[in-house]
């Protein structure tokens, strides 16, 4: 059984203003800086025999400032694609598009649908589950994270609108007795209150 680590990249100029970004392949902030410094506090990377992330630059930075050099780069960890909404906060596509829209019911227009977002997540799931790995981690987005874990789940992706995702978050998913299941959702690495133990870990405090 493997457990699966996601970890949504640090602070963007765009995280912090509600802006979609997708491709559009922006750095972190300095306040992102601190947040993925932040993660050597809760992750060692010493844990994990699986370390993949998506191709852009927020997702690798995070991964390399928490400590992660050996990565493995996949395009299917890339962020949903918005298409005509990139770079437009949920307000402007409501305004200039499309009045009560919504990602997970609507998608985004000249973009990817959901069941092409669906289809590349599930191959993570495979590779992952597939790769006989105690405990693997991904580096990747706030869309594409919510997407990989009804993946795991096997609900539909609607379900993704319920399970909120900050910047610079960590969760795990792995299972319960007979059922997949979610471990621990959206915990903050920035500002620290708490360490972190691995499940399986005993309890340790876990340091770089």
């Amino acid at each position: 059984m493997t457990n699966l680590y996601l970890v949504r990249h640090g602070e963007t100029s765009w995280s912090k203003s509600g802006q979609h970004t997708s491709y559009t392949d922006l750095d972190l902030t300095p306040h992102g800086v601190e947040q993925a410094l932040s993660l050597r506090e809760k992750l060692n990377p010493s844990d994990f025999d699986l370390v993949l992330s998506s191709p852009r630059r927020r997702a690798r930075r995070t991964a390399e400032l928490a400590g992660f050099t050996n990565l493995e780069i996949t395009d299917d960890l890339a962020e949903w694609n918005y298409g005509d909404y990139e770079g437009l906060t949920s307000d402007e596509i409501r305004s200039q598009f499309h009045p009560g829209w919504r990602l997970w019911f609507n998608g985004p227009r000249g973009g990817e649908t959901a069941d092409q977002v669906r289809a590349r997540l599930t191959r993570v799931v495979h590779r992952v589950r597939d790769s006989g790995a105690a405990r693997a981690i991904c580096f990747s987005h706030g869309h594409a994270l919510r997407v990989l874990a009804q993946c795991w789940l096997d609900f539909p992706l609607i379900f993704g609108q319920s399970f909120p995702l900050d910047t610079a978050s960590l969760s795990v998913l792995g299972r319960e007795k007979e059922s997949w299941a979610v471990l621990h959702w959206n915990m903050l690495a920035f500002p620290s209150t708490q360490h972190f133990s691995p499940p399986g870990s005993g309890g340790r405090r876990r340091t770089p």
